[in-house]
C-alpha cells in the first residue's frame, strides 16, 4: 500500500477517543480512499451519486467503506428508505474523519511549498461585471504561466463575508469590514446611459431632473437611496429615481435591458466601452458629464501567509488591472 495513502492511528469504539502513535504498535493501518469514500457518502447518504461524483464502481465504493467499518469493528452507516445515514460510531468518526482528510491535503501542500513549485487548487471569486469583459482572458494566461494551478472561477454579485486561506476575490463597489485584507485595484468612472431608440421615442434629458420624466432601470436597488451626480461646470444634483418597472441582479441583465430601449440606467465607462466594441451605437451616455462616485474595485484575500499559488495569483491580478481603473482611482 502507498504510504502517502495511509496513516497509522487508533479508534477506540464508544470511546471517543483516537490516537497517533510515531510507532506502528498495536495500530490498525488505513487508506485514505477508505476515508474518502466514507466521507463523500456522509455528504450525499447515496453510494450511487458518491460513485458518479468519485468516479468510480458503486461495488468499488461500497467496498472501500466495509473495509473501514470492518477496521473499527463496528457499523458506521445504516440504510433508512433508500438513503444511508449515520450510525452513533460513524457520526462520532466522520469528525475525526475530516480531521485526517484536512491534514493529509494541508501535508501536500506543505510538501509543495518545499519543491518550490506553484501547484495545487485555487478558488477566484469575482464580480459579475468583472468576469467576462476582463477576467476570461487574463485566467487563461495565468493557467498557461503555471500549468500546475488548478483554478475554480466563481461569479458573484453580493461581496463577501470569509473566505478560505486559498482564495481570493475581486469586488466590484462598497465593501464592509469582512475581516480579509482589503487592496484597492482602482474605480471605475460610471455615467448615465440609454439606448438611440429610446432617445429617439422619448426625448433626450438635457439635466437630471429631466430623468424622472423617463423609465428608470434599476440594478440591485443601487439608486434607491438618492443619486448624487456631480458635473464638473454645473455643480451637484440629487436624483431620486422614480421606482422601476424592471429590476435586475446582473450587471449583464441590467446592460442588456437598457440596449433594448427599456429605459435609462447607471452604466460604468469602462463596461460600456467593452460593449460597444462588439455592439457598436447600442448605447449613448445621454446626460455627459453627470456622474455619481467612481465605484472601487478591490482585492480581498485572507491575512497571514500566503502560499505561492495564493501570492502568484495576487501578484498576477495586481499586473493585469487596465490603464483606466487606475486613472479612475487617481481622480477619486
Amino acid at each position: 500500500m502507498p504510504e502517502h495513502k495511509c496513516l497509522l492511528f487508533s479508534f477506540v469504539p464508544n470511546s471517543g477517543t483516537i490516537s497517533v502513535h510515531p510507532f506502528p504498535v498495536g495500530l490498525t493501518m488505513y487508506d485514505f480512499d477508505e476515508l474518502t469514500a466514507f466521507a463523500d457518502v456522509m455528504t450525499t447518504g447515496s453510494l450511487t451519486r458518491s460513485a458518479q461524483k468519485l468516479g468510480l464502481a458503486k461495488s468499488t465504493l461500497s467496498r472501500r467503506i466495509s473495509q473501514l467499518e470492518t477496521r473499527l469493528n463496528q457499523p458506521l452507516l445504516r440504510r433508512q428508505a433508500n438513503r444511508l445515514i449515520p450510525t452513533e460510531a460513524g457520526l462520532l468518526f466522520h469528525n475525526y474523519c475530516t480531521e485526517l482528510l484536512a491534514m493529509a491535503a494541508h501535508s501536500q501542500e506543505a510538501l509543495a511549498e518545499l519543491r518550490e513549485e506553484i501547484s495545487g487548487e485555487i478558488t477566484l471569486e469575482v464580480h459579475g461585471a468583472l468576469a467576462r469583459s476582463w477576467l476570461a482572458s487574463a485566467i487563461e494566461a495565468f493557467l498557461q504561466r503555471h500549468p500546475k494551478v488548478e483554478l475554480t472561477l466563481h461569479t458573484r454579485e453580493s461581496p463577501p463575508t470569509k473566505m478560505h486561506s486559498n482564495s481570493v476575490h475581486v469586488w466590484l463597489g462598497p465593501t464592509h469590514e469582512c475581516g480579509l485584507n482589503q487592496e484597492r485595484l482602482g474605480h471605475l468612472a460610471r455615467g448615465l446611459y440609454a439606448s438611440p431608440r429610446y432617445l429617439a421615442a422619448a426625448g433626450t434629458p438635457h439635466h437630471p431632473n429631466e430623468l424622472n420624466q423617463h423609465a428608470w432601470i434599476d440594478l440591485l436597488g443601487s439608486a434607491s437611496d438618492g443619486l448624487l451626480l456631480t458635473h464638473p461646470e454645473y455643480g451637484q444634483y440629487t436624483f431620486n429615481p422614480p421606482r422601476s418597472r424592471l429590476r435586475v441582479d446582473l450587471t449583464a441583465l441590467h446592460i442588456d435591458a437598457i440596449a433594448r430601449s427599456q429605459g435609462i440606467g447607471l452604466l460604468s465607462h469602462w463596461l460600456t466601452a467593452k460593449r460597444e466594441q462588439h455592439h457598436p451605437g447600442e448605447l449613448i451616455n445621454c446626460l455627459p458629464g453627470w456622474e455619481p462616485a467612481p465605484l472601487p474595485i478591490t482585492l480581498l484575500y485572507a491575512y497571514g501567509h500566503q502560499s505561492r499559488r495564493t501570492h502568484a495569483l495576487l501578484e498576477f491580478l495586481r499586473s493585469q488591472v487596465p490603464t483606466p481603473w487606475r486613472a479612475s482611482m487617481a481622480a477619486v
